[in-house]
């Protein structure tokens, strides 16, 4: 299995007290447990900014990094050793587990984390806090900054600064660690896993829930947590709703089933989108469609490589999907005039990229510091997802209503172009169709 290594948590650590100025302070809170119903809660998913600086799996605990003590750079407040409560809810790393595991420098008790944040704080011009995480941290912070601000005349030196961190996290983020990379590589594997069960469950008269618990069988046999986001499962006109999760429609014969599911890895996304024919052969006008998608996709691929854009890979994107949509009869004019005044939005409403990694959605600016498309660079991941979402209209050509395709991969960024990572589910039409006919 593969596992991130503490050096490897250390070496992020260092590099983001290197970026912090003056004499500073950073405080990190490990995601909340949150309620499902009642006294049962969710399984429990780390935040991603305070998984990638520890690789600390519990709740409840605290992550305080100061620079400029070198005896004590890491501290971790963790909830401690508790035979009785480790019997109801398994074993706690504790306070010698998160030094000798975790690389803390110094480990205490969550429970005295409040009562030391005054001593945490003094002494530091700036503190780094992610406001809007844990309001109870903010409220204590805020409070401390403004009462050492009232003290100064007898000598208490604090905080006078509370810096995001997010900006700096999200950049050393959006360009993946060798280590990350395997990371991902693993968990589209395993998505692809699962988009091959789903192409091979996809017949006429099962439940969209039953496709949807196929592929996610296939997650969780693969070593993967679950799934990443909510899977997608429409067939028919569900599949024109972007962000459709009831799954508990019943599948008809003729009609096309839009997949979009991602396995988690690591704390890692997978995240590809296929649409299949139920039934296992594609209509002339589902053909002609996908195809139109599938040739948009292709074009935004090629746009995908060092010095290139996001902006660069919607256009072309857009450009085809364009010229397909007078082809099939959805728009009627002239291709630069229909993109130019964004005619195409009719069919085609988001954009087709965004970045990938420990979130579906991943950290960094999109954006340069000139507010242009930031150049991609190897070791960036994205998708590359356009789509055709087709309404029931009366000016629809008939064999194209209530019809909604995506093809989405995802793709690395290399130093001479691109490799796409998801390249083991296949898209091309004949293709899908041979692995829905079975062996």
């Amino acid at each position: 299995m593969i596992q991130p290594t503490a050096p490897v948590f250390a070496r992020r650590r260092e590099r983001l007290m290197a970026a912090m100025e003056g004499r500073a302070v950073a405080i990190f809170a490990a995601a909340p447990e949150v309620a499902r119903s009642g006294d049962v809660l969710h399984r429990y998913r780390q935040d991603s900014d305070f998984h990638y600086l520890t690789g600390f799996p519990e709740p409840g605990a605290f992550l305080v990094l100061t620079p400029a003590d070198p005896k004590r750079k890491v501290t971790l407040y963790v909830q401690p050793r508790d035979p009785d409560m480790e019997r109801w809810t398994g074993r706690r790393v504790g306070q010698r587990g998160a030094r000798s595991r975790f690389g803390a420098d110094a480990a205490h008790s969550v429970e005295t984390f409040f009562a030391d944040l005054p001593g945490l704080l003094k002494g530091h011009d700036a503190v780094y806090l992610r406001l809007g995480g844990n309001p109870r941290l903010d409220e204590a912070v805020i409070a401390q900054v403004a009462a050492m601000r009232t003290r100064t005349r007898a000598g208490v030196r604090g905080p006078t600064r509370i810096v995001d961190p997010t900006p700096i996290l999200g950049e050393f983020r959006l360009v993946k660690e060798a280590a990350e990379v395997a990371l991902l590589q693993r968990a589209v594997d395993i998505s692809a896993e699962g988009h091959l069960a789903a192409m091979r469950a996809a017949r006429p008269g099962r439940m969209e829930y039953e496709v949807e618990a196929e592929l996610e069988y296939r997650f969780r046999l693969g070593g993967a947590s679950g799934p990443a986001y909510p899977t997608i499962c429409g067939g028919g006109a569900n599949a024109t709703v972007l962000h459709y999760i009831e799954n508990d429609r019943r599948l008809k014969r003729g009609e096309l089933l839009l997949v979009d599911a991602g396995a988690e890895f690591m704390g890692y996304a997978g995240d590809v989108t296929r649409t299949i024919p139920v039934g296992g052969r594609f209509s002339p006008p589902q053909r002609a469609a996908y195809g139109v998608v599938l040739a948009a996709q292709k074009a935004a691929m090629r746009q995908v490589r060092p010095g290139g854009t996001l902006e660069a890979v919607h256009k072309a994107a857009v450009r085809a999907l364009t010229s397909g949509m007078v082809k099939l009869g959805l728009l009627s004019g002239a291709v630069a005039a229909l993109v130019r005044g964004e005619a195409y939005k009719r069919f085609y409403m988001h954009r087709t990229s965004h970045w990938l990694g420990l979130d579906v959605h991943d950290a960094g600016r999109y954006d340069s510091d000139t507010g242009a498309s930031r150049p991609l660079e190897p070791g960036m991941v994205l998708t590359v997802e356009p789509g055709l979402y087709v309404d029931g209209a009366a000016d629809v050509p008939q064999g194209l209503r209530h019809v909604g395709i995506r093809i989405e991969d995802d793709v690395l960024v290399t130093p001479d172009g691109h490799r796409v990572l998801s390249a083991a589910v296949p898209k091309e039409p004949d293709a899908v169709e041979r692995i829905m006919a079975g062996p």
